[in-house]
């Protein structure tokens, strides 16, 4: 009696690079039906093109003092109006730009990425792992913003590199528990299981089946988060505690207004309208997200 030879045919599942090319794809396609979306993502193109190329569209270095044209209003020759000392206003703008987009997506990027690998690892393991992260976490959350950020940046002193670290050291913990949140959810599921049982490693479970499940959680979360560091990169500024001078710094620019608003308006309207248009912005593709994105990381 012989034996016949059979095959089976197993699927071969899409590589984790793939399903978060298919995700960001989908994402992107479902924003565009949602105006008010789509809206928001326009604004933060926009702000991202200014923060690349803005030095080269404006007409006046930052520090450049134009002689004979102090507080001048808005016109033709001066957009946004002059300053105190004769800078021109929509120049120092477009040069700020820079320092407001990059300094928190940078932090952004890094409170996601240490937020996330601490996220997976305490919701995968659990137990006494997930106890020790948790706790640890939840002492860094009890800590006051405004307090750790006085405390840090007047150890290290005020500098885009401390405002990086201060955003990193709040945000950090709040990613952490949404993706511990996540993936306590998915680790019950039928093909973790799975890949248990088929005695697949540690890093390939976590980054490769469980990572693309929570992605929609941290895309959403690192918008939000994105969000609320510009803000505290502005709110920083203002008190004096961001990027120092002559560099421009929105917020600054906004405190250093305020004692001659009735003077000379444009000087505050034009950084904090600046800031209020980004932050609505991200906010209006934050909300698209949140809307396209169901509980538990599933889309609509």
């Amino acid at each position: 009696m012989t034996s016949a030879n059979v095959s089976y045919d197993v699927p071969v599942q899409p590589s984790a690079l793939t399903q978060i090319r298919r995700t960001l794809f989908t994402t992107l396609r479902k924003l565009s039906r949602r105006p008010l979306s789509l809206v928001g993502l326009v604004i933060v193109l926009v702000f991202i093109f200014l923060a690349i190329f803005g030095p080269n569209i404006a007409p006046y270095r930052f520090d450049e003092l134009i002689r004979g044209a102090t507080r001048q209003p808005p016109s033709e020759l001066y957009l946004f109006g002059t300053d105190r000392l004769g800078r021109d206003v929509f120049s120092r703008v477009l040069w700020g730009a820079r320092e407001i987009i990059a300094l928190p997506a940078i932090a952004t990027a890094l409170s996601v990425l240490f937020g996330a690998t601490i996220g997976l690892f305490a919701g995968y393991f659990g137990g006494w792992i997930d106890e020790v992260i948790s706790r640890f976490l939840d002492g860094l959350l009890a800590i006051p913003a405004l307090v750790l950020a006085l405390v840090m940046l007047g150890t290290i002193g005020p500098s885009s590199f401390g405002i990086v670290v201060v955003i990193v050291i709040l945000y950090t913990p709040i990613v952490a528990r949404v993706i511990r949140s996540a993936t306590l959810n998915m680790r019950a599921l039928g093909f973790i299981e799975a890949a248990k049982l088929r005695s697949e490693s540690t890093a390939y479970i976590l980054f490769r089946e469980i990572l693309p499940g929570v992605l929609p959680a941290l895309v959403v979360e690192s918008a939000l988060r994105f969000s609320y560091a510009i803000f505290l990169t502005a709110s920083l500024g203002f008190l004096g505690l961001g990027v120092q001078p002559p560099s421009p710094d929105w917020g600054r620019m906004v405190n250093e207004a305020r004692e001659t608003f009735a003077q000379t308006p444009w000087e505050l309207w034009a950084p904090a309208a600046a800031i209020a248009l980004l932050v609505i912005g991200v906010n209006l593709l934050s909300d698209g997200l949140r809307s396209i994105f169901r509980y538990e990381g599933q889309l609509v």
